[in-house]
């Protein structure tokens, strides 16, 4: 039975920069439609206290969800047969949203979108997105490796891209988490005893499922039919740091692997002390009390939350030796995680090549 390795990585940093004093002069609402009487000022500190986010990146005007998926599937490419792809998956959430139309386009897909652009004729390069959260993109190198395992499949790109800044409410304190990005991996089949070992997959939908969600604006003049991104922050909170640990655990237990064994860990960036709860969390689980100083590389105090794109994005920068002190050599083991909408919960063991 072949393995999955990744063979190839891109990723797409939108030019934009916003940093938190973008923000001073939004007016904020609380989610009972009551505007907040704090200054900007305190309120951005105590968001940058609690996530760790100096600054985040938007796209510009001109480009959408397909055209950095695009770009990020171009570098992960490169050198590469693109009619050779038997499929191509991408993780999104929200589809094509424009920027004079800020409605979710889903139709035609984002991959059928992306396998336009590349220009691929091949009609056996099969196509489709994977919504499923923030942990979309995990997800679908899960089912990447699937395909390989069982023969379907010898090589599948995997994507990641979302524009949240285009779905984020100014009337809400957390619009100021979310980002925009690209990130996208190669994967090819290997007879060699490395590359994905073994993943895990869970979904809490039964209390969960309401944790995040499309509503109205908190500015209760804004009247119009347009939905923005939600989320009660503190129960996600408390249902990641519950609950991710045990998923990582879970995959290296079935890869026959420990803690002590990881050489990272790569987890969706989505708050840096949520993050840093999490790996206390994993780390009490196996009873080890010293975590390793650079075990965990952060992209989110200058990249912001963008949802699927993160753990593509970190993989890639991290590749190409743009993550001060974080390396992954030969042999190395890396573990992904993430948690998303629905709420969606996946992690993957990883050995280098």
């Amino acid at each position: 039975m072949p393995n999955s390795i990744i063979t190839g990585t891109g990723s797409y940093i939108p030019t934009r920069g916003v940093p938190n004093d973008h923000f001073l002069n939004h007016r904020f609402y609380d989610s009972d439609g009551t505007e907040f009487n704090t200054p900007n000022a305190e309120i951005i500190e105590k968001f940058r206290d609690i996530t760790c986010i100096n600054e985040r990146r938007y796209v510009t005007d001109e480009l959408n969800t397909s055209d950095i998926a695009f770009i990020a599937a171009e570098q992960a490419l490169e050198g590469v047969d693109r009619e050779s792809l038997d499929y191509i998956i991408v993780g999104q959430n929200l589809g094509d949203v424009r920027v004079d139309d800020r409605r979710c386009d889903m139709v035609p897909t984002i991959a059928a979108r992306v396998k336009n652009k590349l220009g691929i004729k091949n009609p056996y390069t099969v196509a489709f997105d994977v919504p499923f959260g923030c942990a979309g993109w995990l997800q679908g190198t899960i089912i990447a490796d699937y395909f390989i395992r069982s023969g379907d499949a010898k090589k599948v790109l995997v994507i990641g891209a979302e524009t949240l800044s285009r779905a984020s409410d100014p009337h809400d304190r957390d619009s100021m988490i979310y980002s925009d990005g690209a990130g996208a991996v190669l994967l090819d089949a290997t007879d060699s005893n490395v590359g994905i070992l073994s993943h895990v997959s869970r979904s809490d939908t039964f209390e969960n499922v309401n944790l995040l969600w499309l509503g109205k604006s908190s500015n209760p003049s804004c009247n119009g039919q347009r939905l923005y991104i939600k989320m009660d922050g503190h129960e996600i909170y408390k249902y990641a740091v519950r609950t991710v640990p045990e998923v990582v655990k879970k995959s290296l237990d079935k890869a026959g692997l420990t803690l002590t064994d990881v050489n990272k860990v790569l987890i969706h960036q989505a708050n840096q002390k949520m993050d840093e709860a999490i790996l206390k969390r994993l780390f009490k689980l196996y009873k080890v009390e010293e975590i390793p100083e650079h075990i965990m590389p952060m992209t989110i105090s200058w990249l912001g939350n963008s949802s699927v794109a993160t753990l593509p994005t970190l993989y890639d920068l991290l590749q190409r030796g743009k993550l001060n002190n974080h390396r992954l050599r030969s042999g190395d083991i890396a573990v992904f995680a993430s948690v998303g909408a629905g709420m969606n919960i996946n992690a993957m063991v990883y050995r280098m090549p």
